[in-house]
Formats: structure tokens, sequence, C-alpha cells
């Protein structure tokens, strides 16, 4: 695991405690609803908890049904004295996360973290291609494939570099990964066509290719993150 991701989800999850219990101080002590303030201060706190259980579990894991439970069943910008132990039990979710942050039992953080990242920009060339951006939306598509697959070949101890220290690009990369059984020759025929399609749309050969192609590049390039990425 990468030790600066490590720390940075550590101290982030330990602003968020610490918040919790500056809120839940507040809370006990009030007699009646927070103030416009704090009420922004609680939904700001809600939104960094989901986006950090997110990226860390997935929205399928346990930690990320038990933070929609909560939120679903409690109104979270209603707290004083007697209306605030479910601010407790969000608390009691985030130590439990860096109890397993602490002892490493999230074993590949960084990779869940990086397809986090790589889903924000996919979405970003999902938006694009569907207001008319294509040839934008195609180098974004095409940048995510290539770094998906540095990432891979990293995880698998494949050589990122080639013999006279400059990065492999798509083409030997995904030849490596293919030779190396990490995928097989349908993915990497398929890899070839997208990189080729990449390549026409960086050097601005725009009518080499369509819309609906650049859609059918994202759809492959999000189901290739999904499948080895995760």
């Amino acid at each position: 695991m990468n030790d600066k991701v490590q720390r940075l989800a550590e101290e982030e999850v330990d602003d968020l405690i610490g918040v919790a219990d500056e809120l839940i101080s507040i809370a006990r002590e009030a007699d009646s609803s927070l103030g416009p303030e704090k009420i922004g201060e609680v939904t700001t706190w809600l939104s960094r908890t989901g986006q950090l259980i997110r990226k860390l579990y997935d929205s399928q894991g346990q930690h990320f049904e038990n933070y929609l439970t909560l939120t679903n069943k409690y109104d979270f910008t209603k707290l004083h004295s007697n209306y605030y132990t479910h601010l407790c039990s969000a608390q009691g979710l985030l130590k439990a996360i860096r109890h397993e942050l602490k002892k490493g039992l999230i074993t590949d953080l960084k990779n869940l973290l990086q397809a986090s990242i790589f889903a924000d920009f996919l979405e970003m060339a999902e938006h694009l291609v569907s207001g008319g951006y294509k040839d934008a939306a195609a180098v974004m598509i095409g940048a995510v494939l290539e770094d998906s697959l540095r990432k891979l070949a990293d995880k698998n101890s494949i050589s990122t570099v080639a013999a006279t220290g400059r990065p492999l690009t798509i083409d030997p990369l995904n030849v490596n990964l293919a030779r190396a059984n990490v995928y097989g020759p349908l993915v990497q025929k398929q890899v070839t066509t997208w990189a080729d399609l990449r390549n026409s749309a960086a050097h601005g050969h725009y009518l080499k290719y369509d819309e609906a192609q650049v859609k059918q590049m994202l759809l492959f390039v999000q189901k290739f993150c999904s499948d080895h990425l995760q």
C-alpha cells in the first residue's frame, strides 16, 4: 500500500472523527436545533464521510450500507440534546474505518482510490461526448486507458518503462500484459482498437471515427477498469 495514500486516508478519517466530536458536544448541550452555520457544517461532514466510505469500500460495502441506513432514517440537520445519538452512530462507523486503516485491513487501498479517480474522469468524458465534444472525450478516455494499463502492469510486476528509461505507451504495455496472461487475446485486440482511436483524436484526425465509436470506447474502458482495478 502506498504510504502517502495511507497517510492521507488516515488524516481524513481522523479529521472527520474530530469534527463529529465537536458537533456531538454542541448538540448534547443544545436546547433546540442547531443554527444555520452548524447545519451547514453537519451537511459538509456528511458529504465528506459518504465520499470517504465510497472511495475506500465502494458503494456495495457494509460500511456504506450502514451509512445510507443512518442518513435515510435520521435527520442530521436537527440535532439537539434529545436527538443526537444517530450522529454518535455515524461517528462509530468512522472509528471502525480508522481501526481497519491502522491495522492494514484495507489491503488494496491505492487501487481502490485510483479506480475512483478513473471513474471521475470517465464520468467527465461521458458528459463531454453527450455534449457533442467527442474529440476531447476520446483523448480523456484514452488517457485513462493508458494509465489503467500502467497500474495493471505495476500490480503484476511488469515493467512500465523501456530499456531507454522512457515510459511505455499503450501498445507495448498491452502486448506485455497479454503475454503475461493478465488478460486474453480478445481484450488485447480491443485495447489496440481503442488505442488507435485515441491516437487519431490526439493527432487531430477527427474524421477517422464518430461519436458512436467514442461511446463504445467509453463503455469498454469503464468495464476494463471495473474488471481489473476494483
